[in-house]
C-alpha cells in the first residue's frame, strides 16, 4: 500500500510542477515576471507570485481533470493559509508598499491552456 501511494504522492508532484510551469508561461506571454516560487511552506503556500507593473500576483494553480475541478480545489481553508503567507510575503518585501496585490489563480484542465483568472478571492490586508 506504500508504494502506491508513494507513487502516487511522485506523479502528484511532477503534475504540480508541470503545472506551475505551464501557468508561468501562461502568465509570461500576459506580461508578468516571476518573483517567486513556492513560496512558504508548512502550514500553506503560494505557488506562484508574479509582478506586472506594479501589480503584484498570488498565484494558485490547479490542474485537474476538468478546469471545473481545479477550481473547487481552492477552499476557504485554502484561502486562509494564503492569505497567511501574503502578510508575511508583504512583511518580507517592504518594497512593495503602495503595489496593487491580487490573488489569483490558473486552472488547467486535461487538454486545455492554462486559464488565468483575476481576483478568485480578496487579499486581506491585515
Amino acid at each position: 500500500m506504500s508504494g502506491a501511494r508513494s507513487r502516487r504522492a511522485t506523479a502528484s508532484l511532477a503534475t504540480g510542477a508541470w503545472a506551475e510551469r505551464a501557468a508561468l508561461v501562461a502568465l509570461a506571454l500576459k506580461g508578468y515576471r516571476p518573483l517567486a516560487r513556492r513560496y512558504g511552506g508548512k502550514g500553506g503556500e503560494i505557488d506562484l507570485i508574479a509582478q506586472r507593473g506594479r501589480t503584484i500576483i498570488f498565484v494558485e494553480v490547479k490542474a485537474r481533470a476538468s478546469e471545473a475541478d481545479a477550481a473547487s480545489a481552492i477552499t476557504a481553508e485554502k484561502i486562509r493559509l494564503v492569505n497567511r503567507r501574503i502578510r508575511d510575503w508583504r512583511a518580507r518585501n517592504p518594497w512593495a508598499e503602495g503595489c496593487t496585490l491580487r490573488a489569483d489563480a490558473v486552472f488547467i484542465g486535461r487538454g486545455a491552456w492554462p486559464r488565468h483568472v483575476a481576483n478568485i478571492f480578496p487579499v486581506e490586508m491585515l
